[in-house]
């Protein structure tokens, strides 16, 4: 017989995955997508909440399903020794397990990583919390804004002198769970040279704050004398960078690099703007900032939005309209990337949802992954992962330690 051909890089791998909302179920989406068995326990009774998130239609949620698509679904009532003896005899087969309850409660359930070496010592465990597992906000409660918010990152987004903002997307969330996803990766590589796996501490204020791409060095660098704030549509540090009003919407226009420059110069007409003194270096600009953008837009909203773009494109000045989210969607390069993706599910039909980021040579389809109804699969793991007779299932249904649902 031939040998097998895995169906992505991490066909074959087990995954035990007690995460709920968007943090951890990101991770072990990416995890699925990439070809693990991923066997999503959920308490019981009423599994995870994100259930209950929008768009809900026939009783199914959108929210849950784009999560957790390529999922086996298991409801199990923790609390009872029966199904906490059902999450261990799972860990000992695992190769990963992901947990993102606030610190201190898997070790409550009975399951800490000490429970989780001591069942399978080759097994990866990967707590994603909102703080950290150790230090002053560990027991905090958190959520994705509020970790911006210690972060330093909502005091970055705003008008100058003005109220702060957020992003009205899980740009945190989504973001910790891919950087879990990519510890775990790594740990799965240093376990294939020791055999050992090993606990990993993922947090969301630590994801967050490694995006300063250039604040904090700039902070500590000036001793204080810099300290980067808010400064509304444009760069703090750069010109031209940020929202320009053209006639009808608004665009994005980064161009302080002096070769690009040059570039938006020429695409406006006025190349001789490149060596005007007021404008020569990025530094002249940020000292005629309103100056400059005064020129820009004035230039824009002479013309129509399609001349603009048509005159940015043919001199190759980095831009971008910014697009509603409706926009996004029907966009054609999105569509044809897979950036936009239609799935299936058997009771909302057909819908699009995020599409998956990476790409693989060897693996260029994505997997067609459905997300699991409550319990939909307590049957088919206990009795194929863990030999449980179809009488012993029937009698932990019957006794309420496991759990099914239509949706």
């Amino acid at each position: 017989m031939g040998e097998r051909i895995p169906r992505h890089v991490l066909d074959g791998y087990k995954v035990v995955d007690f995460t709920q909302i968007v943090a951890g179920p990101t991770c072990t989406l990416m995890l699925a997508e990439m070809g693990a068995d991923v066997i999503k326990i959920e308490m019981a009774p009423n599994g995870d909440p994100s259930r209950g998130g929008p768009f809900v239609a026939n009783g199914r949620s959108g929210y849950f399903i784009q999560h957790n698509r390529g999922k086996r679904g298991l409801c199990v009532d923790l609390k009872t020794p029966e199904g906490l003896g059902i999450a261990k005899d799972l860990i000992r087969l695992a190769d990963v397990v992901v947990e993102n309850f606030a610190p201190g409660v898997f070790q409550r359930l009975g399951l800490g990583y000490e429970v989780v070496k001591e069942l399978n010592p080759a097994t990866v465990q990967c707590s994603i919390s909102a703080f950290g597992q150790t230090g002053l906000l560990a027991n905090a409660p958190g959520f994705d804004y509020l970790g911006a918010s210690y972060a330093g990152v909502v005091s970055m987004c705003g008008e100058m002198g003005g109220a702060p903002f957020v992003p009205m997307i899980a740009l945190g969330d989504v973001s910790t769970g891919a950087h879990a996803m990519g510890a775990i990766c790594a740990a799965l590589l240093g376990r294939a040279r020791t055999g050992r796996g090993q606990h990993l501490d993922i947090s969301l204020l630590d994801t967050y704050f490694h995006y300063h791409e250039c604040g904090v060095e700039t902070y500590s660098l000036s001793k204080g004398r810099v300290s980067p704030t808010r400064s509304g549509r444009f760069s703090w540090y750069a010109n031209p960078a940020g929202i320009y009003k053209a006639r009808d919407r608004f665009m994005f226009i980064i161009a302080p690099l002096q070769h690009h420059f040059a570039a938006l110069c020429a695409a406006m007409g006025q190349p001789e703007l490149k060596d005007d003194p007021r404008f020569r270096t990025n530094e002249d600009r940020m000292k005629n900032l309103e100056e400059l953008v005064s020129t820009i837009e004035t230039w824009m909203q002479s013309q129509s939005d399609d001349q603009t773009l048509a005159a940015l494109q043919e001199f190759r000045v980095p831009h971008a309209p910014i697009l509603s989210l409706a926009e996004a969607i029907n966009h054609p390069h999105l569509r044809q990337r897979g950036t936009v993706r239609t799935v299936h599910d058997p009771i909302l039909g057909d819908f699009d949802v995020p599409g998956f980021a990476l790409r693989f040579s060897d693996y260029p389809g994505m997997l067609e992954l459905e997300a699991p109804t409550l319990g939909q699969h307590n049957q088919q793991v206990l009795e194929e992962r863990l030999s449980y007779s179809a009488e012993r299932v029937a009698d932990l249904t019957q006794r309420g330690i496991l759990r099914s649902g239509r949706v």
